[in-house]
């Protein structure tokens, strides 16, 4: 599975940048991941795949467990979905909205989140440990 993970163009603090290495490190050998930044609403509408499945992420969402989310990447593959693009930031059209909290976050804190709870789902899905 192929996950874009698009950012507003807005600063990230290091810690924050450095933790989302650390799980892009992680998740490798379960799927692809990378974050891509944007400009504006226009620039973001051309960089996203056509055929990607778009997962706005959002306050208002759905609140989800670490488990709903392991089911919900589990059926996306299932269901032959492989670009998974994942917005934060803006309210362009989307197929799914999901809650990481029902707290407003800095968008450095909720990058690393999402990053923190993709790893744990796939953890879940493989039957592995979470914590070492």
């Amino acid at each position: 599975m192929n996950f874009r993970i698009y950012l507003p163009n807005n600063k990230i603090e290091n810690f924050y940048r450095d933790a989302i290495k650390e799980y892009e490190k992680r998740l490798g050998r379960y799927c692809k991941i990378q974050v891509v930044r944007y400009k504006s609403d226009e620039q973001l509408i051309k960089l996203i795949p056509d055929k990607a499945h778009r997962l706005l992420i959002s306050v208002n969402g759905e609140k989800i467990t670490s488990e709903g989310l392991a089911s919900k990447i589990s059926e996306w593959g299932l269901s032959g979905i492989a670009d998974i693009a994942i917005i934060i930031g803006t309210t362009l059209p989307h197929d799914e909205v999901l809650a990481l909290s029902s707290a407003e976050m800095a968008l450095g804190l909720q990058a690393t989140v999402l990053y923190e709870q993709i790893y744990r789902s796939y953890r879940i899905i493989n039957n592995q440990p979470y914590h070492k």
